[in-house]
C-alpha cells in the first residue's frame, strides 16, 4: 500500500470520531439492553461511521489512514456476515449451541478491532492488512 501522502488534520480527526462512534456503538450496547454484534452493526452511531468510512475514503486514499478506513469497513461487514451465519443456523438444533458462541466470540472480536484500530490511530501508526491479490 502507498502510504507516501500524508493525511490532513480534518481526516486525522473523522477518523477518530468514526472510531468514536463505533466505540460509542459497543458502550451503548454493553450498557443497554442490546448485543454487542447488533449495536455495531444496526445502530445509528455504527451505521453514520460506515456510511462516513465510505464517503470519505476517496479522501485518505494514499495516505495510512487508508488502513484504518479498511480496518473499519472490514469490522462493519465481516460482523454482518457472521451476524447472518448465525442467525440462519439458529433454524437447526444443534446451530441454536452454535449461534450463541458465534455472537460471543463475535462480540469479544467487535471489541477488539474498535480498541486495537483507534489505540493504533492514536499512536499514528497504519493497520496492517493482508496484501492485496
Amino acid at each position: 500500500m502507498n502510504t507516501e501522502r500524508t493525511p490532513s488534520a480534518g481526516m486525522l480527526r473523522l477518523t477518530h470520531f468514526i472510531y468514536a462512534l463505533h466505540a460509542f456503538a459497543v458502550f451503548s450496547a454493553v450498557l443497554g439492553s442490546a448485543t454487542i454484534v447488533f449495536s455495531f452493526v444496526a445502530s445509528l452511531p455504527s451505521l453514520a461511521a460506515i456510511v462516513l468510512n465510505y464517503w470519505n475514503r476517496s479522501a485518505v486514499r494514499g495516505t495510512w489512514l487508508d488502513s484504518h478506513f479498511s480496518w473499519q469497513i472490514r469490522s462493519f461487514w465481516w460482523t454482518l456476515a457472521w451476524i447472518v451465519i448465525a442467525a440462519v443456523a439458529v433454524f437447526t438444533l444443534i446451530g441454536i449451541p452454535f449461534a450463541i458462541a458465534a455472537f460471543g466470540i463475535v462480540s469479544v472480536w467487535v471489541v477488539y478491532r474498535v480498541v486495537r484500530g483507534w489505540w493504533r490511530l492514536a499512536d499514528g501508526q497504519p493497520m496492517p492488512m493482508p496484501p492485496a491479490a
